[in-house]
């Protein structure tokens, strides 16, 4: 089957994108021209040069493709420019679904996230029905990603055939970038990390992920939500594994969440004044480590069938992909 992918480039795309060609499809990926390709090297795809955000550009991408995962996004706590995230997440969303039902595409998996969904914070279980609203989302990526969302569901309801996952923490190979949680993954590894703020989060294995948009488009109901994830670990319960795993010491200072913030917030002052600058430690970011991002993956669990590798696994197989592309110091036991 010919398939179409967006974000192959990133880091749950590319290996979505693995997955399906290890499954057979044939893959076409919808990748921007300035975009690093080295995710993709090694596999047998289509390469397809173009732009979320120009309608026909993704029309041309998607023609002949009997199913679509698009899995792109802006995914940024801190932007220069607030109408670069919602052009890339909600107009790009948008542009994918007016394609996908213009051309008659039969399935449709839209990759959205838990930072959509309501959650208490008190250390609850968010599910994919957990009341919430647009005014809940706090920094534009949640607000756009849950504008996006919403437009995937509003498609679904008049007939198009969109299934909605909302992956928690992936971590695992290919986190080129990395992600803000590879990046502390790394931090931690290379002995970096001198303190940490009281939060929690669920983390899952990428693959699982990856694993999880092939079911959802099997056996995903049109329309529906999924949490593809796995367990809920603090940061310091976070950090134990990893110490397990490496032998590095366990971070012994907590943060003070006020600390935090007012540094947050002067390094963001900071990197507005300085060109090509991005502030480590993105206001946002510490605003939302307030509440422990806690969720239920049973029902993508039970309806899909997703797979639930140990997060100690997946969290080897990030240090070891770490360690192979030398992200970590040599001399680093892993």
């Amino acid at each position: 089957m010919r398939v179409l992918v967006t974000g192959a480039t990133g880091f749950v795309g590319g290996i979505v994108a693995r997955a399906l060609v290890q499954a057979g499809h044939e893959v076409q990926a919808l990748v921007r021209p300035q975009a690093d390709r080295r995710l993709l090297a090694d596999l047998p795809l289509e390469i397809v040069v173009g732009d979320l955000r120009e309608f026909e550009s993704v029309r041309r991408a998607m023609a002949g493709c009997a199913q679509v995962y698009h899995v792109a996004a802006l995914y940024k706590l801190w932007v220069r420019r607030r109408q670069d995230m919602y052009e890339s997440n909600v107009t790009g969303t948008e542009n994918v679904l007016r394609a996908a039902e213009t051309l008659g595409v039969e399935r449709i998996v839209y990759t959205s996230s838990v930072a959509t969904l309501g959650c208490v914070g008190d250390g609850s279980l968010g599910r994919e029905d957990t009341p919430v609203s647009v005014s809940d989302m706090l920094g534009h990526y949640k607000r756009s990603k849950f504008l996006a969302e919403q437009a995937a569901l509003t498609y679904a309801r008049r007939g198009l055939p969109v299934v909605v996952v909302n992956p928690s923490t992936p971590v695992g190979i290919g986190d080129l970038k990395p992600t803000p949680t590879g990046q502390m993954i790394v931090d931690f590894v290379n002995g970096r990390m001198p303190g940490y703020v009281d939060t929690g989060l669920n983390l899952v294995d990428v693959e699982d992920v990856a694993r999880g948009h092939l079911l959802a488009a099997q056996r995903g109901q049109i329309g529906e939500k999924y949490i593809l994830g796995h367990e809920n670990l603090t940061l310091q319960q976070l950090f134990g594994l990893l110490s397990e795993l490496t032998g590095q010491t366990v971070p012994r200072f907590k943060v003070p969440y006020a600390l935090a913030l007012g540094a947050a917030y002067g390094d963001a002052a900071l990197a507005r004044l300085i060109p090509g600058r991005e502030p480590s430690i993105p206001p946002v970011g510490v605003k939302l480590s307030k509440k422990k991002m806690f969720f239920d993956a049973a029902k993508a669990v039970r309806e899909l069938g997703l797979p639930q590798t140990p997060v100690r696994e997946a969290l080897r197989k990030a240090v070891s992909w770490f360690r192979q592309f030398g992200y970590i110091k040599k001399g680093v036991r892993t």
